[in-house]
């Protein structure tokens, strides 16, 4: 299983031929050959990803109230659509919305309309997506909550090409969308009209993107090594589109979420470090001169301007509208297009600075804010709902609760597997063991500066855009316990024992989690006994 790189070589002659056998060797080291059935490759993780998305978009209208955080981002989405800017709302818009109304803004007069202009703290990207689903299905919970159920079901599809391409395994593929699938804090924000869905989706996508172009660029190398004379530096791999599209898909996690750039910024570096190790795989004498020289600029085109640029786009409807917060249309308005364009941009770079402050002071307690050290032992997971109805659950009192919360067997697991990958890395400096570490802790190491510097208001759905790369710890970690394919059969049988009991035991931890991640009506004692730490799960 393990893909290791060419050691780096210097050649004797490097202007001659190379010679068969030495083109051969380089190129299935570059990009070992993907085994087995591509139609496979295909159909089993998008078998995984209709389980996934049944469990995501069952009885997605449940509950049928307003969930925690829904309250500011469903009614923000349905502002753009009408407006193109977020609108501040009456005191009573939820009950207004679960009433079937949609009139739910302050009514303003138009000299008046600056005053109407709703002060929200992250980019549009992610409302715009939930206002998407507002306009295909009307404003209900299953029209705000369809974009993230979409794009939550999406994710399990993506990560399953990504693990498979990563080890080379379709059946390692499907477990790790299997394990997706069945992650409870994923299936409870792919149900919720949050942003962190979206962060994390695109997160996802965009490295995804970065790992087949690693693929490509090797390609191009290895053709390169058999027709060409060799270099010191070695040549310029082209504009390479799938890095391109990952330029684009960070840039819009940076479009939902602020804390996109962290993993914008690690992945930067990932791929120039991929860059390097693929050029001293080939035998350049001077490898890292050229990953700087020949990828370096096109590098920080792809993943500098490219996302900049998505970015500046996410906020279209802000520039063109005049009830933006902090737009000054009239003032922007008054002296030509030139000033026009100069006034919007500064406008637009103060409200960027209003919510970096505001962001810098979030210090406000709350019931569930948890620290970022204990996300991944899930102490303290968010109630993003809970009611107790009367009689319609056969026992004297009910319980209907969503608790965002992963399934434990997967976490704890997947705090293992993580162990071993450092330990994998540390041992062998293999390149997947090094991007799922990089991967979460991009996601995880970040928050830390701010629980301590700024003792910020946290919550544990925060780590969501970890969960990928934990699972993807977990299936390198299973392919490691499974053993290359022409291990002896009785070391093969152990370790699909092995794998599969913990494939089993994560689909029955989430069974039994299930009725308290998506409203079911289950009695007291039921949804009680679900409760696995009583001091913080309640």
């Amino acid at each position: 299983m393990a893909v290791t790189d060419f050691p780096n070589q210097a050649f004797e002659q490097p202007e001659s031929e190379p010679s068969a056998a030495s083109v051969v060797s380089v190129r299935d080291r570059l990009v070992p050959p993907m085994p087995g059935s591509a139609m496979w490759g295909w159909l089993g993780p998008l078998l995984v990803t209709v389980f996934g998305a049944f469990l995501r978009f069952v009885n997605l209208g449940r509950p049928n109230s307003v969930m925690f955080d829904e309250t500011y981002y469903a009614k923000d989405a349905w502002s753009l659509v009408n407006f193109l800017a977020e609108r501040t709302m009456v005191k009573d818009a939820d009950k207004v919305l679960m009433a079937g109304g949609t009139e739910i803004w302050q009514k303003c007069a138009p000299a008046e309309i600056d005053k109407c202009a709703s002060y929200v703290v992250h980019p549009p990207l992610g409302k715009w997506l939930i206002a998407v689903g507002e306009q295909l299905f009307g404003m209900t919970p299953f029209g705000w909550r369809f974009a993230g159920a979409l794009l939550g079901s999406l994710s399990i599809l993506i990560l399953a090409r990504v693990a498979r391409r990563m080890t080379r395994s379709t059946l390692l593929g499907c477990l790790a969308g299997l394990l997706l699938a069945v992650e409870g804090l994923h299936l409870v924000l792919s149900r919720t009209a949050l942003l962190d869905i979206f962060l994390m989706f695109f997160v996802l996508a965009g490295f995804a993107c970065l790992v087949v172009d690693r693929d490509r660029a090797r390609e191009r190398l290895a053709n390169w090594y058999e027709s060409s004379p060799i270099t010191d530096q070695g040549p310029w791999l082209g504009l390479r589109p799938w890095r391109l599209a990952g330029g684009v898909l960070l840039g819009a996690a940076c479009a939902v979420k602020w804390s996109g750039i962290f993993y914008l910024v690690a992945f930067i570096v990932m791929a120039l470090l991929w860059d390097a190790g693929a050029r001293r795989a080939v035998g350049l004498r001077r490898p890292y001169s050229g990953a700087l020289g020949k990828d370096l600029p096109t590098l920080l085109g792809a993943m500098g301007l490219l996302p900049a640029l998505t970015y500046l786009v996410s906020w279209t409807g802000w520039f063109i509208s005049a009830t933006g917060w902090g737009r000054n249309w009239a003032q922007a308005t008054s002296q030509g297009p030139a000033f026009f364009v100069f006034d919007s941009v500064r406008s637009w770079l103060n409200y960027h600075f209003q919510v970096l402050s505001f962001h810098s002071g979030l210090s406000t307690p709350h019931n569930y804010q948890s620290e970022p050290w204990s996300w991944p032992l899930l102490l303290r997971p968010v109630a993003f709902f809970y009611e107790s109805p009367k009689g319609s659950c056969g026992a004297e009192t009910c319980s209907q609760a969503v608790l965002g919360v992963g399934t434990p067997i997967i976490w704890y697991g997947g705090l293992a597997a993580l162990i071993a990958m450092i330990a994998w890395y540390v041992a062998t400096r293999d390149w997947r063991a090094g991007a799922v570490l990089l991967g979460y802790a991009a996601g995880w190491v970040p928050w830390f500066y701010w629980a301590i510097a700024d003792h910020r208001t946290m919550f544990m759905f925060y780590a969501i855009p970890m969960v990928p790369f934990m699972i993807l710890a977990i299936t390198l970690a299973a392919g490691l316990i499974l053993g290359p394919a022409d291990a002896i059969p009785s070391r093969r049988l152990l370790g699909s024992v092995v794998v599969g009991a913990f494939a089993v035991l994560a689909i029955i931890n989430f069974w039994w989690l299930y009725p308290v991640l998506t409203a079911e009506i289950i009695p007291y004692a039921d949804w009680s006994s679900r409760m696995l730490f009583k001091k913080g799960w309640i």
